[in-house]
């Protein structure tokens, strides 16, 4: 648990100051005034002002950090190096830097993975400059009350042999599975975190697949690495493919939202998010480094929604501003602002609630 908890902070700082860096690069470009940028979250532990009278401070709360730009919330209009005072494309770059830093984060990781090797599926791969290596097959689903769940089989164990024969093709590994003509069990060898293991399973009839199996989803993967030359250019075409992915989901999520179906079970808030972060800590650095660039796609997406509070509603905001070619009502900005602010807080607190039902 304390590793889970230590690698998920880790996680989440480096992604949340990546962002907030990217607000406060992006305000001194533009000539705006910074106030403060927090390691961490009030209360504050120590601070040092700059010469520039900005304060760089480190706070109790190990969740990332903050910037607070000076009239950021539509206050102080009428200083030179106040938010408001900016021209209307100057505020908006301000408002999804950080969005950018955070897809520029992913680039860079998902580069640097392809140079030494990601995990991937790697069945029907097609792409003859890629590198595979480490051939296997894992589980990636398990039948709830099917054989394979009854004799213990997990998501992520990998299957090295059945009925003594090793496997490294997803294809061939699923054909192994299909019952013998005499009922009699299949014996499996698998791996789970470095520990062979050895489980033999009869298979039954499953009422999801709608005939006998074993009740098991494998897949073959491998290490996908690319030429130094090549793994900028692939870090590139994933993160954009990651992004439309995001945004697609995100768009799913809305239209359900309206068909009036439950949407809950396929949210997660910290716990949940902090779990899958330690169970995949646990399978290597590689697996960590790809999941910390996919979380960061998925941060960017979710701070460019047009939703009070977040960057995208606050750009919303500067768009509206900008057509009314007047200021907007400071006090209707900030109400705004702060009802986005606590629907958001209830909405996590009501994931973290269902990902505390899952637990147990």
């Amino acid at each position: 648990m304390i590793f889970t908890i230590f690698i998920f902070l880790a996680v989440l700082s480096i992604l949340v100051l990546a962002h907030e860096w990217g607000h406060y690069a992006a305000a001194r470009k533009m000539g705006i005034g910074i106030e403060e940028f927090g390691i961490g979250f009030p209360p504050r532990l120590f601070g040092r002002k700059n010469k520039n009278g900005m304060l760089w401070s480190v706070n109790l709360i190990p969740l990332g950090g903050f910037v607070r730009i000076k009239g950021e919330n539509g206050e102080r209009r009428h200083e030179h190096d106040a938010f408001a005072q900016k021209s209307i494309p100057a505020r908006i770059f301000v408002l999804l830097a950080g969005v950018m830093m955070n897809l520029l984060v992913a680039w860079v990781l998902f580069s640097a993975g392809f140079a030494f090797g990601l995990p991937a599926v790697v069945e029907d791969w097609t792409d003859k400059s890629a590198i595979v290596s480490n051939l296997s097959v894992d589980v990636v689903q398990i039948v709830q009350n099917s054989p394979a769940s009854v004799v213990g089989l997990k998501e992520g164990d990998k299957i090295l042999q059945i009925d003594g024969q090793a496997y490294t093709d997803g294809v061939l590994a699923r054909s192994a599975l299909a019952p013998h003509a005499d009922g009699s069990p299949i014996a499996i060898t698998y791996e789970r975190e470095g520990v062979r293991a050895h489980v033999s399973v009869t298979p039954a009839y499953v009422d999801e697949l709608g005939k006998a199996g074993v009740g098991v989803a494998l897949l073959g993967t491998g290490n996908v690495r690319y030429p130094l030359y090549l793994a900028p250019v692939k870090g590139a075409e994933t993160t954009i493919s990651m992004t439309i992915q995001v945004v697609g989901a995100f768009v799913g999520l809305l239209s359900a939202l309206f068909h009036h179906e439950n949407v809950s079970a396929n949210l997660s808030g910290p716990i949940g998010i902090a779990t899958l972060t330690g169970q995949v800590a646990r399978l290597g650095f590689f697996h960590l480094l790809q999941f910390t660039a996919m979380l960061s796609v998925n941060l960017a997406v979710l701070n460019a929604l047009p939703f009070p509070a977040l960057d995208g509603g606050r750009v919303f905001f500067v768009l509206v501003e900008g057509i009314r070619r007047k200021p907007n009502s400071l006090t209707f900005e900030q109400t705004a602002h702060t009802i986005g602010f606590a629907l958001l807080i209830l909405l996590v607190l009501f994931v973290t609630y269902k990902d505390i039902v899952k637990l147990f």
